[in-house]
C-alpha cells in the first residue's frame, strides 16, 4: 500500500521533470496517498500517526483504543504555512482620479482674448499701421498750398508651428483599465494641456530667434519704470513674505505708471479708460494692504480708476525655484489699456489653436501628432503698456 512517505517520495522524484516542463508548484509537499482518496478515517489516522512520531501533538486514546490527534491541536502541513488571503483581493483603487495641477493660463484673459490670424501654411504676417499726414496753407482764391496724406508701414510676425505626438499601446490602455483609468483619455487631455501651455508662454515672451515677441518683452515697449523707495526700506511692496509697504506707497506706484501712460500716449488715456493691472498672485495680496482711515489699495484703485482691473499672472513673478519661468529682475508690474479709440492695443494671435492629424496604427500600438501655431503677441499699440520690476 502507498504510504505517506512513498508518496513524498515519488513527488520529489517528479517535481524537477515538472519544473522543467513549466510546472512550479512551490507550496506543495507530496502527492495524495491513493488510500487517502478512498477513506477520509484513513487518511485522518494516517495523519495523526505521522504528527505524533514528529512531536506535533500529544498522544492519546481513540474511540478505538488507539491513538489519536485532538482536534484543536497542530499537525504536519504539506502546504506551506499561510492564514491570509493574496493582498490584491483586499485592495481597491479610488474612482476619483486626482490631477497634478498647474498654474493657470492667463495671458490671453490679460488682453482680453486671442484671435486667429492665419493658418499653418503662412510663414509671415503683415499687420498695415497707416499714420495721417498733412499741413494746412493760408487761403488763397488762387493758392495751391496745403496736402493731406498717408503714411502706411507693414510691421511683420513670423509664424511658429509646433507639435506633440501622442503615443499608447494595446497593453498599455488595457492595463490602464484595470486601474480604472481612461488611458487614451488622458493622454489626450496631456497633449491638450501641452499645447495650451506652450501657447500662453508664447503669447507672453515670444519665440526666440524669430519676429515673434510676447507682450512682456515686445522690443516697442518702453523701459520698465522702478518703484519709489519705501519708508520702510528698499522697494518692494513684499519683503520675506510681509508687507513692506504702506497703502499710500503702493498707490503711489499705480500712479506713477498711469501718468507714464498718460504722457506716451499724449492724453489718448484717461482715468476711465479700460485698464488691466497685471501682476503676480503674490504681488496682488499688496492690493489689500491698509491705510490709516481704513482704506486699502483696491479701494482707491477702484474710486479713483473706475474701470481698472487686475489679472494675475503667475509667470510676472520673481524667478525661483518654485516659478522657474519668473522674471530674473524681480516681481514684474504691467498697466495697459486695453483699446485706445476702438482700436486694441495688443492681442495675442495664433494660426492654428490644435489640428488633430491621422492616427496611425501600428502592429500593436498608436500614435497621432497634434500641431499649434503662434504669431505670439501683436503689440499695436505699446505706448498704451507701462511696466515696472522691482515690487
Amino acid at each position: 500500500m502507498q504510504t505517506y512517505q512513498t508518496a513524498r517520495a515519488a513527488w520529489q522524484a517528479d517535481r524537477a521533470d515538472l519544473e522543467a516542463r513549466g510546472v512550479f508548484l512551490p507550496a506543495v509537499r507530496s502527492y495524495l496517498p491513493k488510500a487517502w482518496k478512498e477513506n477520509a478515517q484513513l487518511a485522518q489516522d494516517e495523519m495523526d500517526k505521522l504528527a505524533m512520531d514528529m512531536g506535533l501533538m500529544p498522544r492519546g486514546m481513540g474511540h478505538n483504543g488507539g491513538p489519536y490527534m485532538a482536534m484543536d491541536a497542530p499537525f504536519q502541513l504539506m502546504t506551506d504555512p499561510n492564514s491570509a488571503v493574496p493582498a490584491l483581493l483586499t485592495t481597491t483603487i479610488d474612482p476619483d482620479v486626482f490631477r497634478v495641477l498647474f498654474s493657470p493660463n492667463r495671458a490671453a484673459e490679460a488682453l482680453g482674448g486671442e484671435v486667429k490670424r492665419g493658418t499653418w501654411l503662412d510663414d509671415v504676417i503683415y499687420f498695415p499701421v497707416i499714420e495721417a499726414t498733412g499741413e494746412v496753407s493760408s487761403y488763397g482764391d488762387y493758392n495751391e498750398n496745403g496736402n493731406a496724406g498717408v503714411n502706411v508701414n507693414w510691421p511683420a510676425r513670423q509664424n511658429y508651428i509646433f507639435q506633440v505626438i501622442k503615443e499608447y499601446g494595446e497593453r498599455e490602455v488595457e492595463r490602464g483599465g484595470l486601474a480604472r483609468v481612461n488611458w487614451v483619455s488622458e493622454i489626450d487631455r496631456a497633449a491638450a494641456l501641452t499645447v495650451a501651455k506652450f501657447l500662453n508662454m508664447s503669447y507672453l515672451f515670444g519665440i526666440a530667434g524669430l519676429q515673434n515677441f510676447g507682450f512682456a518683452n515686445d522690443p516697442n515697449l518702453s523701459p520698465a519704470l522702478t518703484p519709489g523707495t519705501k519708508a520702510a526700506g528698499g522697494v518692494a511692496w513684499i519683503l520675506n513674505g510681509h508687507l513692506n509697504a504702506t497703502a499710500n506707497e503702493i498707490y503711489s506706484d499705480f500712479e506713477a505708471m498711469f501718468y507714464q501712460m498718460v504722457i506716451q500716449t499724449g492724453g489718448l488715456v484717461e482715468t476711465d479708460s479700460q485698464l488691466r493691472l497685471l501682476l503676480s498672485p503674490g504681488a496682488s495680496v499688496a492690493l489689500t494692504a491698509t491705510n490709516s482711515f481704513g482704506v486699502n489699495v483696491g479701494d482707491l484703485l477702484e474710486k479713483n480708476f473706475p474701470n481698472v482691473q487686475a489679472v494675475t499672472i503667475p509667470q510676472f513673478a520673481a524667478q525661483s525655484a518654485v516659478m522657474p519661468q519668473g522674471v530674473d529682475a524681480g516681481e514684474w508690474v504691467m498697466l495697459l489699456v486695453t483699446e485706445v479709440e476702438g482700436q486694441k492695443t495688443a492681442f495675442p494671435a495664433y494660426s492654428e489653436k490644435m489640428r488633430a492629424h491621422p492616427v496611425i496604427r501600428a502592429r500593436s500600438s498608436f500614435s497621432q501628432k497634434v500641431s499649434a501655431g503662434t504669431w505670439g503677441t501683436v503689440m499695436r499699440m505699446p505706448a498704451a503698456v507701462v511696466s515696472m520690476v522691482g515690487v
